[in-house]
């Protein structure tokens, strides 16, 4: 996958504005405040996931301005496609594929795929398990848009669930609860589904990428940690679905009576094991960073598992927080499809890079 060019109109700190790109490596240099990461945020936005930055799409939408807008230019499995979204301050988004109007927003990743990596990422692996579900929830979005569907739906009965038991008079009834939780099970099993497999790759790839990080001197591994209930999360749906039936149940009255959700696949976690010892609890800040290199560089080798190409990689003002050696890593790590870097400075790792100054 290769992003052609992009044009934005009332994005962010832009009025108007476009920028063509090299298939290879491009490096975006500018001082603070120039508008860096609202490009690369441009760019994931026509992937079709929600920023990593913006809790509501307002704050997409230059000041004063009623609407964003966002056309690019790409090539995939060597065709040539135009995106085009329509982000508007308030109200629902607009999607054109080469003209064509589409009708979910996920429909922009059959054509643009990529793998964000920020000053942020840096604490996945120590930071709270809401930081690892949003890593894997936006990962296969991409790659399995009927995923994202799903998670659409789970988050919205979750959130009237959670409206109910916080209803006081009158008090949500067992009959109720069971409802939302019958559809929650149904739902869920099919997600854990996605989720486990994903993870299964995703160990596969990163310990192979960890231990050339470290020089062979570590190993690093990860599971996915569910419910209790669930006894093989590589079960069929329908026993999966059973499982986590069983485990809302067991929740049911504590709920009620707490006012509030305590189970389900909202707190779902991914654990990570250096050398067979917990990585949040036991692990370096070395051997963090070493870890999330090896877990976003992981997923760039799923996709292209998935999909026999590359996606576009992204790197949001990373590489001042790396040592030499893991500069060099990402460096070597960049070839074989298109980056974008953004960066203080110009870099002697990329010296036949395409530059694009702000």
């Amino acid at each position: 996958m290769i992003l052609e060019h992009i044009s934005l109109r009332d994005f962010r700190s832009y009025d108007a504005a476009g920028f063509e790109f090299s298939p290879d490596v491009n490096i975006i240099c500018g001082d603070n405040g120039r508008g860096k990461t609202n490009l690369l945020e441009s760019i994931w936005m026509l992937t079709g996931v929600r920023s990593w930055r913006a809790a509501k799409k307002a704050e997409l939408v230059r000041w004063d301005s009623p609407k964003a807008l966002l056309k690019a230019n790409v090539e995939t499995r060597g065709r040539s496609h135009e995106l085009q979204l329509e982000l508007p301050a308030a109200g629902r988004s607009q999607i054109w594929v080469n003209g064509v109007k589409k009708q979910r927003q996920l429909e922009l990743s059959e054509y643009l795929r990529c793998v964000l990596f920020s000053p942020e990422d840096l604490y996945l692996i120590k930071g709270p398990a809401s930081g690892r579900r949003d890593f894997l929830d936006s990962a296969i979005s991409q790659i399995r848009p009927r995923y994202g569907d799903l998670l659409a739906r789970y988050e919205k009965l979750l959130e009237s669930k959670s409206r109910l038991l916080k209803q006081e008079e009158p008090r949500p009834s067992v009959q109720l609860i069971e409802a939302f939780d019958d559809q929650l099970a149904q739902i869920g099993a099919l997600l854990l589904g996605y989720r486990a497999k994903f993870c299964r790759g995703l160990s596969e790839e990163c310990g192979k990428l960890h231990e050339a990080i470290s020089g062979g001197k570590e190993t690093l591994s990860l599971r996915y940690k569910t419910v209790s209930t669930v006894t093989d999360p590589f079960a069929p749906s329908n026993i999966i679905e059973g499982q986590l039936r069983d485990h809302l149940e067991s929740h049911r009255m504590a709920e009620i009576q707490s006012g509030s959700c305590l189970s389900g696949l909202h707190k779902d976690d991914v654990e990570l094991d250096i050398n067979g010892r917990p990585a949040r609890a036991f692990a370096s800040q070395g051997q963090t960073r070493s870890a999330a290199l090896a877990l976003k560089f992981a997923q760039r080798e799923l996709f292209f598992r998935d999909t026999g190409e590359y996606p576009v990689l992204l790197l949001d003002d990373v590489l001042s927080e790396l040592d030499a050696p893991r500069q060099a890593f990402v460096a070597s790590h960049t070839m074989g499809g298109q980056s974008i870097i953004t960066c203080c400075e110009e870099r002697q790792e990329f010296q036949n890079s395409h530059l694009i100054l702000l």
